[in-house]
């Protein structure tokens, strides 16, 4: 990955049309939108509770119509790593020592990145999963890590 295809700039242009979907269609047109640029099943926006991930928004390639997945336990999740990680990659699980027997779920292939509360503290994530083994999309971070601070300013705003 050369240093060109990782900067915000690269992805100007990508990162007006997310924006522009968010305010036209709101927070499912903007996962819609992130969820286009992945062979992954599902983009959702989860939220740390404790032992708990909330799903905040999905979207499903499959089912266009779902708005919420289901919540999970924190400890049976790839999101839980983002807390140390900030970004995380799994192609196949099956086959990653970082997750191999730590991680117990049905999930195959992740791509997720760390959301931030405005104050710098974790809170949640913005990830692209799929029960099967995926493509890596490790390029699209840098979008990816944009869109979660993006998305949560747009579900917080932030007080004046």
């Amino acid at each position: 990955m050369d240093s060109l295809t990782t900067s915000p700039e690269y992805f100007a242009k990508e990162l007006q049309e997310f924006k522009a979907e968010l305010e036209n269609a709101g927070i499912p047109g903007a996962l819609r939108y992130l969820n286009a640029r992945t062979p992954h099943r599902y983009t959702g926006i989860y939220k740390y509770d404790g032992e708990i991930l909330r799903n905040v928004a999905i979207y499903d390639k499959y089912d266009p119509n779902a708005l919420k997945g289901e919540d999970a336990p924190m400890g049976a999740t790839y999101c839980s790593l983002l807390v140390k990680e900030r970004a995380l990659e799994i192609t196949d699980a099956a086959e990653d020592d970082r997750v191999k027997n730590v991680i117990i779920t049905p999930v195959t292939s992740y791509c997720g990145v760390l959301m931030k509360d405005h104050a710098g503290n974790a809170f949640g994530s913005l990830c692209h999963f799929d029960m099967n083994r995926c493509q890596e999309r490790t390029t699209d971070f840098p979008l990816l890590e944009l869109a979660a601070e993006i998305l949560y300013q747009h579900m917080y705003p932030k007080p004046e």
